[in-house]
């Protein structure tokens, strides 16, 4: 069989290959403590849930437009808007299956031969294999180790060329929970801006922070009129434990938003109906919602203040990014290379093979020197993992 030009660099997802061979260990009967998916160990709100079974028993079974239902899209404008200058309007807005679709949705549409992507690095891993998909060039950015990788306008400019149309980045970052300050989104929406290129900011862990205020900043903070052309995603995956509903939203111009919207008519159509009734009730259940959520981030608080105490004092050589949001903590590994080990694919085999514990080699986020475990799991686990890792690695 003769294989598309489309598909000739695609690579399946390695964070979702680790966890599944997690996961068919322990079905084995192997003692696995699974860190690797970037998935909440919580269950679904029971309001939330409660709401899309309630729409199965009424009915809400059918087609609905390619965009989302319309008082979803009305609802996500005004979640994602919230505090903002920008307008909530619903037709800025398109309800995708999960935001992974809607940051599809936006490189397909705006990227093309012969363009070149800018991706902030380490970088969530389907970001290149997007822009590969839409026959574009993607070029990562590696900013300061010192800054959490964050990107200044100095970094990008020193690898920018005329053929530079987009750049995407993730606040908080996955993998490093880096999160970027209102002033670095500014300097660089501004330098994008000035340049003619479109800014993708993924911006699932928005919720999902450790500093002050309720959500991380995000580009939407900014002044429209200091942000040139825009596309931010977002949706209900993390913070609402919502993963397997699929329910992602991206908010971009009027004009940009009709043509996603086209494009997810002859690809997915709309996310699941019963999955866009239970998103509305997240997004709308008021005081209830808001102490879910405060739950849940306490939860992750005090998980990431747990994992980074057990690295300074069991493993004080592995150097790593503080967390300021999302659930993760990226850690460097290179210092244990050898003879055998020469890279993060290396020992974090030997880590699954002889501690039973899985976390996920940076190669996967662009970077070999590193490896990224989960804090979405419990205390314990986390707590077990770490002790086992410290085991292996001399600690």
């Amino acid at each position: 069989m003769t294989y598309s030009e489309n598909i000739a660099r695609l690579q399946p997802s390695a964070t979702i290959a680790v966890s599944t061979l997690a996961k068919k260990l322990a079905a084995e009967g192997r003692d696995i403590v699974n860190l690797s998916a970037g998935e909440p160990d919580f269950r679904t709100p029971a309001g939330i849930a409660e709401a899309g079974v309630t729409g199965i028993r009424r009915g809400r079974t059918r087609y609905t437009p390619s965009a989302g239902l319309p008082e979803l899209r009305a609802a996500a404008a005004a979640y994602m808007t919230r505090g903002t200058s920008y307008p909530a309007e619903a037709a800025r807005v398109v309800v995708s299956a999960g935001a992974k679709q809607s940051l599809f949705n936006a490189c397909f549409c705006l990227f093309g031969p012969g363009d070149e992507v800018l991706i902030g690095s380490p970088y969530w891993t389907s970001y290149p294999e997007m822009v590969t998909l839409a026959r574009a060039e993607p070029v990562p950015v590696a900013g300061s180790e010192s800054r959490g990788f964050n990107l200044t306008p100095d970094d990008l400019e020193a690898v920018a060329t005329p053929r530079t149309r987009g750049l995407i980045l993730s606040t908080p970052s996955n993998p490093t929970g880096a999160v970027y300050s209102k002033a670095e989104l500014g300097a660089i929406a501004g330098w994008a801006g000035s340049r003619g290129v479109t800014l993708i900011s993924d911006e699932i862990y928005q919720e999902i922070y450790y500093g002050e205020g309720d959500r991380a900043p995000g580009a939407l903070d900014l002044d429209p009129d200091s942000v040139g052309d825009l596309v931010v995603a977002n949706g209900m995956s993390k913070a609402f434990a919502m993963t397997g509903w699929r329910v992602g939203f991206s908010y971009t111009t009027r004009e940009l938003a009709a043509k996603m919207s086209a494009l997810q008519s002859h690809v997915s159509l709309n996310a699941a109906t019963p999955s866009q009734v239970a998103a509305l009730e997240g997004l709308t259940r008021g005081e209830e919602g808001a102490a879910d959520l405060a739950r849940m981030q306490a939860a992750f608080r005090r998980r990431r203040d747990l994992v980074t105490r057990l690295f300074d004092e069991l493993l004080p050589d592995c150097f790593y990014v503080r967390p300021e949001g999302a659930f993760y903590l990226y850690f460097r590994v290179d210092h244990l290379f050898d003879g055998e080990v020469t890279c993060a694919g290396d020992l974090c085999t030997r880590i699954l093979e002889e501690a039973g514990v899985a976390i996920v080699p940076g190669e996967a986020f662009g970077d070999p020197r590193f490896a990224r475990m989960s804090t979405a799991s419990s205390d314990e686990d986390i707590e077990e993992g770490v002790r086992r890792m410290a085991g292996v690695l001399g600690g």
